[in-house]
């Protein structure tokens, strides 16, 4: 990776973003919980959360990624209280398809993932991107089948 590769993935608004992460920290009485890891660099992300009628009411989460996996956990606390299941699907399948797809990019209000588009390229961070996505809806599963 070039020094010009590493300005362009790692730009200020992703720095900002991965310094500036909403719901930071765990939750009491937590409905659902889930913590997911990426073998491939060792990143986590614990969600919790709960839920009422079907939409995240309260969420915390605990996040040990790189400042890309950072940067997306900052954008989905940001805009998920409220959401249902569906809306945090589609965005994550959205990102998805942005990184390994060169796809548009997510719906509002999750489109502040454009700012990730960089790391298309660089297949090896894709997994720390979505582990805040992929903790955030199994543990709204969980919360689901618990109720």
């Amino acid at each position: 990776m070039s020094d010009s590769d590493l300005i362009k993935l790692y730009s200020k608004r992703i720095l900002a973003l991965a310094a500036d992460i909403p719901h930071l920290g765990t939750l009491d009485g937590a409905q659902g919980t889930s913590k997911q890891r990426s073998p491939l660099c060792g990143s986590t992300v614990t969600a919790t959360l709960k839920m009422q009628d079907g939409k995240i009411a309260d969420f915390a989460q605990n996040v040990k990624a790189c400042a890309l996996g950072q940067a997306s956990s900052s954008i989905l606390g940001a805009h998920v209280i409220g959401q249902d299941r569906d809306t945090i699907a589609a965005a994550r399948d959205a990102l998805v398809k942005m990184l390994k797809e060169d796809g548009p990019t997510p719906p509002a209000p999750f489109d502040e993932l454009e700012v990730l588009r960089p790391a298309r390229e660089f297949k090896n961070r894709h997994p720390s991107i979505l582990l805040a996505w992929e903790a955030t809806l199994a543990a709204m599963d969980e919360a689901q089948a618990a109720a």
